[in-house]
């Protein structure tokens, strides 16, 4: 029997958003856990607008049962170690606050929607996934976000086919979700993802048709791997009200090039700088956006450095969870222990806030100090806390074993002190 209450389990990302995957499968929460299965609703058979309207009634009438989804573990995880999670920014969206659940859920101007769907209510904030289209093979990466690794995958018999085709690679369906976002009254936020979007046709495409229609009050939000710069696309980022700019990057220790492979550190610090540089230009927001692993989690209190310097936010989608084996809690004890001396002398070393209130809003660069110095403390809790599972180690080390072969690398290059560990399993 789950001890979850209605405050513990209630959202309301799907009365105000969606996400399209890689498929073209819709998701009802860009933080979903995703059942890959053949059942989803897709836009190749399904309007963006009929889904929104009818395809989420069922995961609408879960929430407001107070039922535990399971689609939703991610969340319940991340604010089981003090991270904020993605449920709780969407209720900050709809005026929901946690810590004043009660009194907020009644003043929320999506209230009276919440045991409805008006056909008048319409998505203000999508995530759209273009496709895997991507020149990066990052070895936590999967098949479905990366054509690389997916070809990689493909030539070493980890897979025996390819995932399906980007559905933004077929001018039809592209063309049909670009009318969707032409008649979304009231639309205020876009974020693209990959693959690397700025090498996807459909990226420039559909900037191109928002512009063309006079839509460029529309927030644009786009995440890229700091490999491609490109001044066309740039350019017409510039004509939007504003642009949240995401830069992956995992650590800036040199095993960045090991986890995002081929990438070169010396290379990704460089496009790192112009990025930011040409976003403060801008007005734009940004953030460093990484998925750390046993493999980064060690040196990841450099990403906080440089965000702390800069005055930017750190946003790290959720405690990955697929591939499991690549998750920080495979980690033993003692490695664990250099990532969270790492991370307390980091913490230590910088003022304390002394905010009396969580900043759920990871967004807010007046206070990107807090949500970094929070964010970290979140990491620690997880490593601290969080269940050491030495059977995934097993799986892990026959699956690099298979990547370094190809690449003719090997993680010891990087993090020799983690050969004991590695040997143990059979590495």
């Amino acid at each position: 029997m789950s001890t979850l209450t209605f405050k513990d389990t209630f959202c309301s990302s799907p009365w105000i958003h969606y996400r399209v995957t890689t498929d073209g499968c819709y998701n009802f929460c860009r933080w979903q856990q995703t059942k890959w299965d053949n059942t989803r609703d897709n836009i190749s058979n399904v309007s963006p607008t009929d889904y929104f309207h009818k395809g989420m009634d069922g995961i609408r009438t879960d929430l407001l049962n107070g039922v535990v989804v399971d689609e939703c573990k991610p969340c319940h995880e991340m604010e089981r170690h003090g991270k904020v999670s993605g449920r709780q920014r969407q209720l900050l969206k709809t005026g929901i606050e946690l810590d004043n659940f009660d009194k907020t859920l009644l003043a929320s101007p999506y209230y009276s929607e919440f045991d409805k769907i008006s056909p008048k209510l319409m998505p203000v904030d999508l995530q759209v996934d273009l496709g895997n289209y991507c020149n990066s093979a990052c070895i936590f990466c999967s098949p479905n976000s990366s054509s690389m690794l997916a070809s990689e995958f493909l030539k070493i018999g980890i897979t025996d086919k390819l995932p399906p085709k980007s559905w933004s690679s077929d001018p039809v369906l592209i063309n049909r979700f670009i009318d969707s976002l032409l008649a979304t009254k009231n639309l205020k936020y876009v974020h693209f993802i990959g693959g690397e979007t700025l090498i996807d046709p459909a990226f420039k495409k559909i900037l191109i048709e928002l512009i063309n229609n006079n839509l460029t009050s529309v927030i644009i939000g786009f995440t890229t791997n700091l490999t491609v710069w490109n001044d066309s696309i740039n350019d017409l980022l510039s004509e939007f009200k504003g642009v949240n700019l995401g830069l992956s990057i995992e650590t800036l220790h040199s095993v960045n090039d090991y986890a995002r492979y081929p990438s070169k550190i010396n290379d990704i610090k460089e496009k790192l700088d112009k990025w930011v540089n040409f976003a403060n230009t801008h007005g734009w927001l940004v953030q460093l956006r990484m998925t750390p692993t046993w493999m980064t989690i060690e040196h990841l209190d450099s990403v906080f450095e440089y965000a702390y310097i800069n005055g930017i936010t750190v946003e790290s989608c959720n405690f990955l969870h697929r591939p499991a084996y690549m998750r920080m809690n495979v980690l033993p004890p003692n490695l664990r222990k250099l990532a969270i001396d790492n991370l307390e002398k980091w913490i230590s070393s910088k003022e304390p806030t002394h905010s009396t209130s969580r900043e759920v809003n990871t967004r807010n660069q007046y206070k990107s100090k807090q949500t970094i110095m929070e964010d970290a403390s979140s990491y620690l809790t997880y490593l601290k806390d969080e269940e050491y599972q030495p059977e995934l180690a097993t799986e892990l080390v026959e699956f690099i074993k298979k990547i370094e072969k190809n690449r003719n690398n090997s993680i010891l290059d990087y993090m020799p002190h983690y050969e004991k560990f590695l040997r143990t399993h059979g590495y």
